[in-house]
């Protein structure tokens, strides 16, 4: 088989493994747990239920990868309160042993209920809110997250009833959090635990989780061989998400993420299509570029929102969580570099790898386009 149509091939398999099915993508759990002045700590827990329920350990990111796939997907199927029901029935699991411990000791708590939204498009994963409560031991002095292994990452956000923002730590599967002090001063973590798990957060939300924002950058790394139209639109990208990231966190702008993901998966699908139509960097392509850079920081922004940032380091997590995405950013220029770098001269790139490569990038954001504004 002639070199080129083994290169196209190993182009077509690798845009189309990028294509998710939103329905089977895996996310952290996000626990909120808030402690009130009587020692009562109400929890909530936002998390794909259904992935749970099938056992779908933290080595799959995609349910379809795991051999209970087919359990997820009829679950996926059941109607909110026959669901709820399931939960209900799971319950002692997420309780037994407790995910939290104050001063080392489990925490009793009690299952409440569980918000379960309408089936909707099968093809979209949905997040259950199981509630949960408890009574602190008396003179408890910190408090620990601790979410089960097999449930995998989780997010954890701490606070007082009393609190204006929490204290928030994204955890890989089978981690437990820093002390959350309930003395009557704010605790708060160390700068560097701050900028070492917000960089962390960011780097990991472009890789290996953010598959919109990976083909985005991979659409600008395909436009031209030459390197000064990549840095030139990189730039613009850094510069406008930068921008509206800061904005967006500190409640100056603010767009619903219902208008924010369909743009976003449009502005995929531009840069697909016009790689294929031209090379030549004009002027109006970096406006887009920029302006879609612009979309993209709120996007971001919806993630630390999600999260939460503590108000004693907040300056701190959201620059490091910024620089962590540029570096993640990196990383995929990187990646891009190290596949296809060594035939960027070749005479037949263009037609064996851009053009190929930038069709199935436009086709996933048009995709992804319709999903976002039907779903």
């Amino acid at each position: 088989m002639h070199r080129s149509t083994l290169l196209w091939i190993a182009a077509s398999l690798a845009c189309s493994a990028w294509i998710p099915g939103n329905a089977h993508t895996i996310r952290p759990a996000v626990a909120t747990a808030v402690i009130s002045d009587s020692g009562v700590i109400d929890l909530q827990i936002r998390v794909n239920a259904e992935v749970i329920l099938a056992g779908i350990g933290p080595e799959f990111t995609d349910t379809n990868e795991s051999p209970e796939a087919a359990v997820y997907d009829r679950l996926r199927l059941l109607e909110p309160e026959a669901l709820a029901q399931d939960v209900k029935l799971f319950s002692p699991r997420l309780v037994e042993p407790s995910p939290l411990l104050a001063d080392g000791v489990p925490v009793s708590l009690q299952f409440l209920r569980t918000d379960v939204p309408p089936v909707g498009d099968i093809e979209l994963s949905r997040d259950s809110v199981i509630y949960l409560t408890g009574q602190l031991p008396e003179g408890s002095q910190a408090l620990v997250w601790s979410w089960p292994a097999d449930f995998g990452s989780s997010v954890i956000r701490f606070s007082r009833t009393y609190s204006e923002t929490p204290q928030s730590q994204w955890l890989q599967p089978g981690e437990s959090s820093a002390l959350f002090q309930l003395g009557n001063g704010e605790s708060a973590p160390s700068r560097f635990d701050v900028a070492l798990n917000y960089g962390v957060i960011g780097f990991e939300h472009i890789l290996p989780k953010g598959l919109d924002h990976i083909l985005f950058v991979v659409g600008l790394f395909l436009f031209s061989i030459r390197l000064k139209p990549l840095l030139l639109q990189v730039t613009a990208f850094t510069l406008a998400h930068t921008i509206t990231l800061g904005l967006s966190i500190y409640g100056v702008i603010s767009l619903p993420a219902n208008i924010v993901e369909p743009l976003i998966a449009l502005s995929i699908a531009y840069v697909g299509i016009e790689n294929c139509l031209s090379s030549r960097l004009r002027t109006s392509r970096l406006v887009l570029v920029f302006c879609f850079g612009l979309l993209h920081g709120m996007g971001f922004a919806g993630v630390l929102t999600e999260i939460g940032l503590p108000r004693s380091e907040f300056l701190t997590a959201l620059v490091t969580f910024n620089i962590g995405v540029e570096f993640g950013q990196l990383a995929v220029i990187t990646l891009c570099l190290l596949l296809v770098g060594w035939c960027r001269t070749k005479s037949w790139y263009r037609s064996v790898i851009v053009i190929p490569a930038s069709l199935l990038i436009a086709l996933t954001g048009l995709y992804w386009t319709f999903e976002r504004l039907t779903g």
